[in-house]
């Protein structure tokens, strides 16, 4: 049984943050991640590409602008978490689905919610399970890309 605590934070939306994706950056994180693409690093042939411009690696969403920290959704949901005893917070994994290529200079909107907070039993008691969604929208309004990810309270 979730605590009522938790399960009222179910539906909450952060406030949306904007994101840059900024070229440099993209090469970058395409370095950093050993992606050797040309379409993430070479100007010429990705403006020669269907894409017309260089484009980002799959999860890469450039850099918040601006975030507004909220204690009513995602940062609200550990805080109470914490709280309700379930201290010991683990990464029980991530998703993405996407749906159009995020380009060099794009800017991005990207909306966190809780999308449902879940109580399972284990072998060593009660853990709670946190689902996130995060939409991002380009700066036409179209959606590009939405990350699902649960994180596991023991």
């Amino acid at each position: 049984m979730v605590p009522d605590e938790l399960q009222q934070y179910i539906g909450k939306i952060d406030p949306p943050h904007v994101r840059e994706v900024e070229r440099g950056a993209i090469v970058r994180y395409a370095d950093a991640v050993g992606d050797g693409n040309p379409l993430y690093h070479d100007i010429e042939y990705a403006s020669e590409s269907r894409y017309g411009t260089i484009i980002a690696p799959p999860g890469f969403f450039g850099w918040p602008l601006q975030m507004v920290p909220s204690s009513e959704g995602i940062i609200g949901l550990m805080t109470a978490l914490i709280n309700a005893g379930y201290y010991r917070i683990l990464d029980g994994g991530m998703s993405y689905e996407f749906f159009l290529p995020v380009r060099a200079d794009d800017i991005l909107i990207a909306s966190p919610k809780v999308k449902d907070v879940k109580a399972k039993e284990g072998k060593s008691g009660t853990m709670i399970m946190c689902e996130f969604e995060t939409t991002y929208l380009n700066q036409n309004g179209d959606l590009v890309a939405r990350a699902s990810q649960t994180l596991i309270g023991r």
